[in-house]
């Protein structure tokens, strides 16, 4: 999965919609292989990443899990670590 796009699944508060939005965004850069679309696509792109963000927002709606939320702050704390560990100088 690209980096840049979080899991969105199961948090407290649930994500936002702008949250929604910028991982559809990362998603279509990741498959069309284009930061910013050309004028000839701008279009295309921009309805594609409305329909991705509208049925992804469904999707986080209807699924459905046993496990506690996830609190924002905890999962950032825990990247943060994983991350200073992996880039630690030796």
């Amino acid at each position: 999965m690209c980096r840049n796009i979080r899991t969105l699944h199961n948090f407290e508060p649930a994500a936002t919609n702008d949250e929604v939005q910028a991982a559809a965004l990362q998603y279509l850069r990741k498959i069309s292989g284009a930061s910013k679309p050309s004028k000839a696509n701008e279009e295309a792109f921009n309805r594609a990443v409305a329909e991705i963000a509208h049925i992804t927002g469904h999707l986080l709606e209807d699924l459905v899990t046993t496990a506690p939320p996830k609190d924002r702050e905890v999962e950032a704390a825990k990247a943060k670590a994983r991350s200073a560990a992996r880039f630690a100088s030796a």
